[in-house]
């Protein structure tokens, strides 16, 4: 997994319990990244990440197709993850060209996000945990493995959105004027 430096202390980002989740997950932080940082081991990489973009810059090289016979074999795979808002993860393809030479592997038919906290732009945007376990089982086969992991995410997404409604409730009693004169 690819993360985004200003992502690395957000609160709400998935990537941490992702990271935390995943028996042989690897987290490397950057933005641009020049060589490629997984290892050269025999396996095949591929980007999780759409495979047409709507607004391609022109230095961006069309990634190559992903050969029908690598998902046959997914032990013999390296999935690569990008973490960070849509603009950063595609600021993070844009400025780094190994990342461009990688086959893609987009998701088709997802259910919605359960991921309320943070804006999506579209109902096609997840989460890297949500986006990651639908890619392991478009993959692997089969959603049981990872279903415990995103009833996990369903949680950490509640508390979440109850702990910002807390906080915002205290902030209201503490500061009784804060909506009357937008200054908090």
């Amino acid at each position: 997994m690819l993360q985004h430096p200003l992502e690395v202390h957000q609160a709400k980002g998935s990537a941490r319990l992702l990271h935390l989740s995943l028996a042989h997950c690897r987290l490397v932080v950057g933005e641009a990244f020049a060589v490629p940082v997984w290892p050269e081991d025999g396996k095949h990489t591929l980007l999780l990440y759409p495979d047409s973009l709507q607004d391609p810059a022109p230095d961006l090289r069309v990634p190559p197709p992903l050969p029908p016979e690598w998902p046959q074999a997914p032990s013999r795979l390296r999935l690569v993850v990008l973490d960070g808002t849509w603009r950063k993860s595609r600021k993070m393809l844009y400025q780094s060209p190994p990342l461009q030479q990688l086959p893609r592997l987009a998701l088709r038919n997802l259910p919605p996000s359960h991921y309320r906290i943070r804006k999506a732009h579209g109902p096609d945007q997840l989460s890297t945990l949500e986006a990651t376990c639908y890619a392991l089982c478009q993959l692997e086969g089969g959603a049981a493995r990872f279903q415990p992991l995103l009833n996990a995410f369903d949680g950490f997404v509640e508390y979440l959105e109850q702990a910002g409604g807390q906080r915002n409730a205290q902030t209201d009693k503490s500061c009784p004027r804060s909506r009357d004169t937008g200054f908090i």
